[in-house]
């Protein structure tokens, strides 16, 4: 099908490419001590975008009728924006390991087994323990009217466990997250386990919040609220339109000399990885921040062409939808320190592990005020309690320029790859 849909559009237009993706899913859910559903389904879609007369049109479907996307494409660039698409030629495409075989292989007895591990491990009265396996195994391929045709294949196994715990008007909830394209291992699992063990053992006991501009020490679940700003900020799309703050600071220490900021689609066995973009372009690890300096901004080529600049490998575009610029594997760069030692520098302050509310209102502005959903008090460097009704608050761009320590373990929740880290002078205010 994509041979005869390029054929057919680059009669018509300047530009044309296409992305194929199949997907095969398997989801498992567990509840109450045993499987309680299982659910297989298969997809697949093709998208077609074209610049006609100059003008961006796309079109998607999930059958099997050439002509009616290729008329579908240009019906939309009739109406389209006036874009500059520089497609991208053949070339050769780096190493990465997104598939294996036996994630591939994966039967239902197996995948039961993970599931049935994390309930085994994590149940006890008066806690209800629900968990979802799921694995996919699929292809991307991706061609223009250039010449470029390149595929892959993908394979993903994720596992997510939720512990809910009642106790009168009191309810905890602890929840972990993996995603890998492998198999996830027994020690990976052990290590999800012990964390939520961990988290829930230090919810035993209740304890009053402190107040006032304190150092926290964000988990790598705790730290969306700081990464969420980061990841609107370094969009070249917000370059363009003129609202990301870090449009102008490109080699510039912004933050801690500490902190940096990979996107790397190049790591094997991560969900994310990919060695070629949804566009044709080759994927690279691309530094966004490097020791406290603004390094660079991701583009996709229509961006990329309204900014003068360079793609960098980073569109995705699903079968309904233009391309637009995503990241891979995020990663923060770890410390030095263990855990317990982030911990043991905290002579009053917090242990954040899930905020509510992030991502809603001007995200990309920094300035952020949650109530804690989960956080623990420490005091003279140990965690000595769950605390609730306390609120956090703070601007991100200047709270990173405060980072007192980086934790040596990298925590990767999905496709992104965080340490602990601890932040002074967090605003902690009792609600």
């Amino acid at each position: 099908m994509i041979a005869e849909l390029l054929e057919r559009s680059s009669r018509r237009a300047q530009v044309a490419d296409v992305v194929l993706k199949t997907d095969e899913t398997t989801s498992l859910s567990f509840e109450a001590g045993r499987l309680k559903s299982s659910a297989h389904a298969q997809e697949r879609g093709v998208n077609l975008r074209v610049v006609a007369g100059g003008k961006m049109g796309f079109s998607g479907s999930t059958g099997d009728d050439p002509s009616a996307i290729v008329e579908a494409a240009f019906a939309s660039a009739k109406v389209g924006e006036t874009v500059r698409i520089d497609l991208p030629s053949p070339a050769p495409l780096p190493s990465v390991v997104t598939h294996y075989p036996r994630a591939a292989a994966a039967s239902i007895g197996d995948l039961t087994q993970l599931g049935q591990f994390i309930l085994g491990r994590l149940s006890r009265d008066g806690s209800q323990v629900n968990v979802s396996v799921e694995r996919s195994l699929g292809s991307v391929r991706v061609a223009n009217s250039a010449g470029v045709d390149a595929s892959y294949d993908v394979t993903t196994v994720s596992v997510s466990a939720e512990l809910t715990r009642v106790r009168g008007d009191d309810v905890l909830i602890v929840s972990d997250y993996r995603a890998a394209a492998d198999l996830i291992s027994p020690a990976e699992l052990e290590s999800m386990v012990q964390g939520m063990i961990q988290r829930v053992e230090w919810a035993e006991k209740a304890t009053d919040a402190p107040s006032g501009n304190l150092p926290v020490c964000f988990t790598p679940s705790g730290s969306s609220v700081l990464l969420t700003p980061l990841k609107l900020a370094l969009q070249g799309k917000s370059v363009i339109q003129g609202v990301s703050p870090l449009a102008e600071k490109k080699g510039r220490p912004m933050f801690d000399s500490g902190f940096t900021l990979t996107d790397d689609p190049l790591l094997d066995g991560r969900s994310g990885s990919r060695p070629v973009d949804d566009e044709g372009v080759p994927c690279r690890r691309l530094p966004l921040i490097e020791q406290g300096k603004i390094c660079g901004f991701i583009y996709d080529l229509e961006t990329a062409g309204r900014a003068s600049v360079s793609p960098t490998g980073h569109a995705r575009r699903s079968t309904f939808g233009k391309p637009q610029a995503a990241y891979s594997n995020l990663v923060i760069d770890p410390g030095a320190l263990e855990f317990h030692e982030l911990v043991a520098q905290i002579r009053d302050g917090l242990l954040v592990d899930e905020l509510l509310g992030v991502g809603q209102g001007n995200v990309i502005g920094g300035a952020f005020s949650h109530p804690v959903a989960l956080a623990y008090r420490i005091v003279n460097g140990e965690v000595v309690g769950r605390v609730k009704d306390v609120a956090v608050a703070g601007v991100v761009y200047e709270l990173l320029k405060r980072v007192a320590g980086l934790g040596k373990e990298v925590k990767w929740i999905g496709s992104v790859g965080v340490p602990a880290m601890v932040i002074e002078g967090v605003s902690v205010t009792g609600r």
